[in-house]
């Protein structure tokens, strides 16, 4: 996978070199593609752009766009079927994120919020609350829009996350 010599996703076979830390992101309505690149650039690392249509993506060998059906949850399923303990997940799917990190998964919400498994059951609860809210028109809306403390918070979490991935590998 990804041009590495590698015996198995996540394992490692004698004179196997280590596979590298892969980001996936939940492209479709992410705000912070550009920095995602950016940050990815510096360390070296592969990047998936997982979307339903065809989204511009820098000329790169280690980005690579995919495009999966308009199916319903099409980009979640390949995604989640992929994303493993080393990766890392960008998306503000809820539904995503619990998945992800299921598999081991380091997650990223758009706003720079990790994702945990202790508030992932809280976000998920917090999901079906607002769409039980807005299903009543309560709320009317989406989500704020992003602020510059939300991308430097992001920029951090990302770094974070892939030093976390590091010292955990050394």
């Amino acid at each position: 996978m990804g041009g590495e010599a590698t015996a198995h996703k996540h394992g490692r076979g004698r004179g196997f070199r280590e596979r590298t830390i892969e980001i996936y992101i939940d492209a479709d309505a992410c705000p912070v593609k550009a920095e995602v690149y950016r940050v990815a650039e510096r360390y070296g690392l592969r990047v998936f752009v997982v979307a339903n249509a065809y989204i511009n993506v820098p000329r790169d060998p280690r980005i690579e766009r995919v495009v999966v059906s308009d199916g319903f949850d099409a980009a979640d399923d390949w995604i989640a079927e992929r994303a493993g303990p080393d990766d890392i997940v960008i998306t503000s799917d809820i539904p995503l994120a619990d998945r992800s990190l299921k598999k081991g998964a380091s997650v990223i919400g758009s706003t720079g919020v990790p994702f945990t498994a202790s508030s992932i059951g809280m976000a998920m609860a917090n999901r079906e609350l607002l769409s039980n809210l807005r299903a009543m028109g309560e709320i009317t809306g989406g989500p704020k829009p992003m602020a510059p403390r939300d991308r430097s918070r992001f920029l951090s979490a990302l770094d974070e996350a892939i030093q976390k991935i590091r010292r955990r590998r050394a």
